[in-house]
């Protein structure tokens, strides 16, 4: 998988980039975890996440936010962040100009991110939220949620507590015109640590996969 350096708001970005070989292939961006808790794009969660899209079909990219590996800048409180997702967005779109189909999956941190990303961009047809903090973040801008998508978490999460992830999903659930749907993975924790793993990956495919067959946003 090609390394890749692109030009983001604070000076350049590090990503691994997975091409299809098909031209119209769908495109995904995952978003790793808090950069000052350890999050990086090479998290186990985001990795995996990242081959989940790949092995659907869809060409991805994931990318270190700034200030985290070799990419420049410094971390600022997602502010920063929210431009160095939507500049990786740019520079995936730039090159795969035929794609029907645009994701965003995010993980802890990057879930509040991608969320945000979702606002901005109305391109985007689904996204992945994986383990939302719903109790560090606020996630009112949200209204409406302009595209459908899931909300995965695990029921044993003691950093992020599955009650305030039920509320968030709630809320969405009231709004018109889109879908959020909600698994939890009973006995997971924040990280879908093994065997868990397994699980969350397999029923982000399934839903992915039966959006895409889906015509409807």
């Amino acid at each position: 998988m090609p390394e890749v350096i692109f030009p983001g708001p604070e000076g350049r970005l590090e990503g691994r980039y997975h091409p299809q070989r098909e031209k119209d292939a769908p495109i995904a961006i995952v978003l790793h975890p808090h950069p000052q808790f350890g999050g990086t794009m090479n998290n186990k969660v985001v990795y995996n996440l990242h081959y989940a899209f790949y092995n659907m079909g869809f060409t991805v990219l994931r990318f270190n936010f700034r200030g985290v590996g070799r990419s420049q800048g410094e971390y600022d409180q997602g502010v920063g962040e929210l431009s160095d997702a939507a500049a990786a967005l740019d520079y995936l779109q730039s090159m795969n100009n035929n794609s029907k189909h645009c994701w965003v999956a995010g993980f802890s941190f990057g879930a509040w991110i991608g969320m945000q990303l979702l606002m901005r961009r109305p391109e985007i047809t689904g996204f992945i939220s994986a383990s939302p903090p719903a109790n560090m973040y606020d996630f009112s801008f949200l209204a409406p949620c302009p595209s459908s998508g899931l909300i995965i978490n695990g029921a044993a999460d003691r950093v992020a507590p599955p009650p305030d992830t039920r509320t968030l999903v709630r809320k969405l659930q009231e709004q018109q015109g889109i879908t959020v749907t909600h698994e939890e993975i009973e006995g997971a924790g924040h990280f879908f640590e093994d065997p868990y793993m397994d699980q969350m990956i397999g029923t982000v495919t399934d839903y992915v996969k039966r959006r895409l067959t889906e015509t409807t946003r």
